[in-house]
């Protein structure tokens, strides 16, 4: 008897041990992804300020009444560096990534995710143009609270939801196949609007996201869970920064799918 409790006792402790460490994981997630979303809008709105100017002497470009686009502005958002800086975080993630897990520590792959913060607040930055701030504002709200829920759900639940994921990468794909049409259609078919279109894209991405926040947050408390036994700290933090990133790209991506849908234009 005595020694089934001692056995009882060492497994008890060893599930407490896990409990913390699952605890500590998760707030690491959760802190680095929300560093790193705070990065992306201050880049944003700081980028967005050196585009525009209200003084017409010096600039290229009218955009509103009283408008201007910078040098920078015009640099950024109307010449051909453009689409660099629009498909770079893409490009970022396919092959930044990949090598920053394989040769750097898990200090190294937090700085490349900071970086890629960075860049995606660049990316993003034309919704201060294109948007309201008291809009932006409020989506970004919305969104919050949004993701606070989903992911909330997605840690709490008993339900096991790894089955969704080859579904909601797919609708991923489909959402990047659905807008590359809309945008090229103009091109080839005259007096084709693209707004209908673009309004079921917006519409459909929000509940992608929504269901890839919750499945995300399983998946990276599963992981967890699955390699606290090993004892590697290395891997472990590295799997926290890329829970993080994952995280950080539903947030983003189902902010601006949001955006889109409810935004209120300048």
């Amino acid at each position: 008897m005595a020694q089934f409790d001692t056995i009882r006792s060492a497994a008890g402790a060893r599930s407490a041990e896990i409990d913390a460490g699952l605890r500590a994981h998760m707030n690491k997630v959760y802190g680095t992804m929300s560093v790193g979303t705070l990065i992306t809008f201050v880049a944003a709105w700081a980028i967005a300020g050196l585009a525009v100017t209200s003084d017409p002497s010096g600039a290229v470009a009218q955009i509103s009444n009283d408008t201007y686009l910078t040098q920078f502005g015009y640099s950024i958002y109307a010449s051909p560096l453009k689409w660099v800086i629009m498909f770079a975080p893409l490009a970022f993630i396919f092959f930044g990534f990949g090598a920053a897990m394989k040769r750097l520590s898990a200090a190294g792959v937090q700085l490349a995710f900071y970086v890629f913060a960075t860049l995606m607040g660049l990316s993003i930055s034309s919704i201060f143009l294109v948007y309201t701030d008291t809009s932006i504002a409020q989506v970004f709200l919305v969104t919050s609270i949004a993701f606070a829920g989903l992911s909330l759900w997605g840690y709490t639940t008993k339900k096991d939801i790894s089955g969704w994921g080859s579904f909601l990468i797919m609708g991923v794909w489909g959402l990047l196949a659905a807008s590359l049409l809309n945008f090229v259609l103009p091109m080839f078919i005259q007096g084709y609007d693209p707004s209908a279109m673009r309004f079921g894209i917006s519409l459909l991405g929000v509940l992608i996201f929504a269901g890839l926040t919750a499945y995300d947050t399983q998946k990276i408390k599963t992981t967890y869970l699955q390699m606290a036994h090993s004892g590697d700290q290395e891997f472990l933090g590295k799997a926290a920064i890329m829970g993080a990133l994952s995280l950080y790209l539903d947030f983003i991506n189902m902010f601006m799918f949001l955006l889109q849908l409810l935004g209120n234009r300048e």
